[in-house]
This record gives structure tokens, sequence and C-alpha cells, in this order.
């Protein structure tokens, strides 16, 4: 098995997540009702952090709840834990190793709050801390790079927002979600093709906004462990205030822009990069408007609701970051200096 074979596998796993685990989040969904919850306190690492990410906007503008990301030193070198109380403390990580986002479930339930584990590891020492496990079923992940486990971390924070907001037509929209990500794996040998215009890239920038923030970091995130370029991401608001001085002619700007709420403020930043600064452009979208505007542009389906539009995008940027590691000759399966499963204090 290898990072491609693991990137391609992404529709068969979500959806076997999708149909296996709903279940289990409406009960988790029934706990978190029953209880006094009043914020989300949330503890990730690397690539479950981005998953993060996607948390903070989603279970903030869908189901009204505020999100807290934990600082791990605080509960391991400092020993300091802040006082935590009518919480749901989330931890995710894709092997459940990691002693600092342990100590941060251990902790919290300590306290007397709910805890809840996000994991491809149901017996791993974060599974063991937490009153719910949320199996994301990606099945062995052999390659470094985390891509699978990623889009079934997505998947389970979107089912557990479906399953706290009661709305039926959010199941029916997970529901497709699957095969929007294989109309997605379409591209693959154009993004091959395109990903060579970039092999002599050493700096870029990764632009997304609202959920796509996340997008932009896990996309960031790939090129650095894989490419070794360095990618820089942020929110295009963040990136008006000062770093879009960086930015001269040829300058590569990847972003994610599909429609949504936020679409109107990336485009405007688009136009500017693009007519104003001459940057060269990835878009990935299902707005033409923002695809005319890119020398390489990479569809996504159209019909895809924006509050799910990161499970989608992901795949033509990982497929991207994958290629461009070939393009560079680089080894996709050894990458340096990290290995699969990272453990922090």
């Amino acid at each position: 098995m290898t990072l491609h074979s693991e990137i391609l596998e992404q529709p068969a796993r979500l959806e076997n997540l999708f149909s296996s685990q709903r279940k289990t989040v409406e009960e988790i969904a029934k706990a978190i009702h029953s209880r006094d919850i009043q914020f989300v306190f949330l503890a990730a690492r690397g690539t479950s952090d981005n998953a993060g990410r996607y948390a903070n906007y989603l279970w903030g503008a869908q189901n009204s709840l505020p999100m807290a990301l934990a600082t791990p030193s605080l509960f391991t070198y400092y020993q300091q834990p802040p006082k935590i109380k009518n919480a749901l403390i989330v931890g995710i990580s894709q092997s459940g190793q990691s002693p600092d986002i342990v100590s941060v479930l251990a902790e919290g339930k300590k306290q007397g709050n709910l805890t809840l584990a996000i994991t491809n590891e149901p017996n791993s020492p974060l599974a063991k801390n937490a009153d719910f496990i949320l199996d994301i079923q990606a099945g062995e992940e052999k390659a470094v790079a985390a891509t699978k486990t990623y889009t079934s971390q997505l998947m389970s924070i979107a089912m557990l927002s479906a399953a706290m907001s009661g709305r039926a037509s959010r199941w029916g929209e997970l529901e497709q979600v699957s095969g929007w990500v294989q109309d997605a794996l379409v591209q693959d040998q154009k993004i091959a093709q395109a990903a060579q215009r970039y092999r002599y890239m050493q700096q870029s920038v990764v632009l997304g906004r609202g959920y796509n923030y996340a997008t932009a970091f896990e996309w960031a995130l790939k090129l650095k462990e894989l490419t070794y370029v360095a990618a820089e991401p942020y929110s295009s608001a963040d990136f008006k205030h000062g770093p879009v001085a960086m930015v001269e002619s040829g300058f590569p700007i990847f972003a994610i822009s599909p429609n949504g709420k936020v679409f109107d403020s990336m485009l405007e930043m688009l136009k500017h990069l693009k007519n104003d600064l001459r940057a060269e452009l990835v878009i990935i979208s299902n707005n033409q408007k923002a695809l005319e505007m890119a020398q390489v542009p990479i569809s996504i389906p159209v019909d895809t609701p924006e509050w799910l539009s990161p499970l989608i995008s992901i795949i033509p940027a990982q497929l991207f970051a994958y290629y461009l590691t070939l393009a560079k000759g680089y080894d996709p399966e050894k990458p340096r200096t990290i290995q699969k499963v990272t453990e922090t204090r």
C-alpha cells in the first residue's frame, strides 16, 4: 500500500464510516444534549490539529458551540491545567498515542467533564481516557503523510455536527460525500501534469477562509512534509494584513475558494493577486469565476455544500502534494526526518 493508493481509498473509507458509525455518533450527540455543555475544549497535534480547525468553524457555525483549543504543555511540562467546567473535552489523534493529548482528556475527565476521543485506534491510551470513542475506521494507514485518516476525522466531525443539529437534510448531504470525493479523484492525471510546472518551487502561500481555513493549513502541511517547500497557510483576511507584501510577479499562491459565504471575499483577494501583483495561482473551487483566475484551475463538484467542502477540496490538494513530491525527485513513502507516530509531551 502506498500514499497514492491510500488517497484513492478515501471514497470507500468515508462511505463505510458514514454507514457504520451513525448510531454511535447519535449516542454521543444525545449525551452532549443531556449535559450542560457550554463549550468544547479540543486538543490535537499536526494533521489532527487541522481537523480541529474544521471543528472550530463547523461546531461554532452549525451548533452554536464556542471552541477553545487546548495548550497541552500546561498539562504536561507546567503541570498547571486550567479549570474546566461544563465542557466537552475532545482529543483528536490518529494513533491516540501522544501523551500530551492524552493528558488533556485525563485531566478534563478528572474535573468532571464529558470526554470524547476521535481516533483510528479504539484501544489506544487516548481512547481509554474517554467517555465516548468515535472510531474513524480509516483502516491501517502505512504512509507517513496522513490522508485517509484526515478526511475520516473531518467526516466524524461533520457527522457529529449533523447529529447535534437534528436536521435530516444534513444526513442526506453527508451521504453524498463519498461520491463527491470520487468525482474529485477523476482529476488524478490532470493534477499529475500540473504539478510538473512547480518542480523548482521553494516557497509558496496557501490561502483559505471559513471552513477551508483548515484546508489551507492541511495543504500547506502536506507540501512541507512531502516536498519540503516553505508553504505558509493564511486566512485571506490575515494575509491582507501584512504578509501580502511578500508577493511579487510569479509568486506561487495556492487557494481554496469554493462557493459559500466567504467566496466574494476570497475572489476579491484573488483578483488583487492576479491583476495587481501578477501572482501565479493554483485554485481549487466549484465556482467558474475563481477557476478562470488560475494558471492551474482544479474543480470540485459544483453541488458541494460549503460546510462539507473541506472533505472534498483536500483531495486534489493531497494529489498535488503527492505528484509534486515525485516531480522534485523525492520519495513520498519516506519523507525525511519524520515518522508515522509522533509522541509529544
